[in-house]
């Protein structure tokens, strides 16, 4: 009888011992689990907080990498074409506009040339007004006016201007080149334009609208170049790097907040 009580205890106690040891295995589960769950947690916050400072730093280098070609308060970085200074442009509430009674007329011009980038600004013209957006101007003796060389966005009070008769001539037109898809707000109200250049292929937006597209050398664009009246001109759209006009075309204009992104 002795003999199986022994027996009994050795029993009981290898049963107890394995509970235990099952019951520590299922804490240790339990506990690596809550543990594997906090680290879980944790790494998911900090992917969210990194996420979020790279967007932050993305938005930054974008704001960053503007610059701005107008101060608002001095004609400094443009000078009138083939000549030194503003001549009949100032700075008016805050923005470069033409005085078309003023002396020494002409086309503003950026001082820096440039080749691949976005330009953005808002244009204000007068009513019956005309003027233009010129890129990719080469100033040179040789070409009299920035049209002679540079691509043409245009600017115009489409219901009153002479020139608004032409669906290539309107507001926001590839001037005839194209007309813009949709049009412009009338004169004496802003206008917010984007301007993209990128190894020649050229985007203009209006108002936040997409109004033309088209690639510099494309068969459109030869298409195009045909029928318009710059068929023959030997240096237009001849430079892919250049100056940034604001066209003086005897009507007052105002063009302000114009900052450029080089791509």
């Amino acid at each position: 009888m002795r003999t199986n009580n022994n027996v009994t205890v050795l029993i009981y106690s290898g049963l107890f011992f394995i509970k235990q040891k099952i019951i520590l295995l299922l804490l240790t589960i339990i506990l690596s689990a809550a543990i594997a769950a906090h680290i879980l947690k944790q790494i998911t916050k900090m992917k969210k907080l990194l996420l979020s400072i790279l967007a932050f730093t993305a938005v930054n280098c974008t704001v960053m990498a503007q610059t701005s070609l107008f101060d608002g308060k001095t004609t400094n970085g443009w000078h009138s074409y083939l000549r030194t200074g503003p001549g009949a442009w100032s700075v008016v509430n805050g923005a470069l506009q033409l005085d078309p009674k003023a002396p020494q007329q002409g086309d503003l011009i950026t001082d820096k040339e440039y080749e691949n980038y976005e330009l953005s600004l808002e244009w204000k013209i007068a009513e019956g007004g005309n003027s233009g957006i010129i890129f990719g101007v080469h100033e040179d003796k040789s070409f009299a006016q920035t049209y002679l060389t540079g691509i043409e966005m245009q600017v115009l009070d489409d219901a009153k201007a002479e020139d608004g008769k032409l669906p290539t001539h309107r507001a926001g037109a590839l001037y005839d080149m194209r007309a813009p898809a949709h049009p412009a707000k009338p004169a004496g109200e802003w206008n917010k334009v984007t301007i993209r250049k990128l190894n020649g292929h050229i985007t203009f937006w209006l108002n936040g609208q997409k109004v033309i597209e088209t690639q510099i050398g494309s068969p459109e664009w030869k298409e195009m170049l045909d029928k318009s009246k710059f068929k023959t001109w030997k240096g237009f759209a001849a430079y892919p790097k250049g100056h940034i006009a604001l066209q003086d075309h005897d009507a007052v204009v105002a063009f302000r907040d114009i900052k450029i992104k080089e791509l």
